[in-house]
């Protein structure tokens, strides 16, 4: 079972999210919050897989929330629920470590596979928006752009190419189908890449992979 823990300040929400959640027969929502101090004191005592937590939320809001749980030692993975599909917020959750980030409308089905997907180590970023969101957010200039893309100089070949589409959002099987390698070996590869490049999850790998120019 996958273990969630809601984080929303609004009671509805949050019972909406659980039924959904639960219904999905995978996943057990293991704690609620009702903002971001509370979601990091729950961080503490429950082990959860995933947070679903809201961005805007009286009190701390969930992005200073997100950044401090994902400094943590093996935190769980953050998915950020927002109304609107670009938050001018958004690119700080991404940049905190946040691999989530979904509309409210989000169907149901789609929320239960958003869950699944992150809890399997991948990005899961409302379709609608993926590559607007980053393009819209990633830094430019010829200065900035240089320094992302010396970052590169640590992978291999295979680790770029590898990195590449995981900035198309591709997940692990596709790539292995795209570059004929197995998805076990995709995984070792995507690994070994963040941790040269000193990022924690794919979203970050898509943002650097932008900003460099590699896209």
């Amino acid at each position: 079972m996958i273990r969630v823990l809601v984080v929303d300040d609004e009671a509805l929400v949050r019972s909406g999210l659980r039924l959904i959640l639960e219904a999905a027969g995978d996943i057990v929502v293991v704690g609620e919050a009702r903002d971001g101090a509370e979601a990091v004191a729950a961080v503490e005592r429950l082990r959860a897989d995933v947070v679903l937590m809201d961005v805007r939320m009286p009190g701390m809001d969930g992005l200073t929330a997100a950044e401090r749980i994902v400094r943590r030692d093996d935190p769980p993975k953050v998915i950020m629920l927002t109304t609107f599909d670009l938050d001018e917020h958004v690119h700080r959750a991404l940049r905190a470590g946040a691999v989530g980030f979904l509309l409210k409308d989000t169907p149901p089905r789609d929320l239960a596979s958003a869950v699944r997907t992150v809890a399997a180590g991948n990005a899961m970023l409302a379709p609608t928006v993926t590559r607007r969101l980053i393009g819209s957010f990633v830094e430019r200039g010829p200065s900035h752009a240089e320094a992302a893309h010396e970052r590169f100089a640590v992978l291999t070949t295979r680790e770029r190419q590898v990195v590449r589409a995981v900035a198309r959002g591709l997940s692990n099987a596709e790539i292995g189908r795209e570059l004929t390698m197995r998805e076990a070996t995709v995984k070792t590869h995507v690994s070994r890449a963040l941790a040269k490049l000193g990022l924690t999850n794919r979203v970050q790998a898509a943002i650097l992979v932008y900003e460099a120019g590699l896209l």
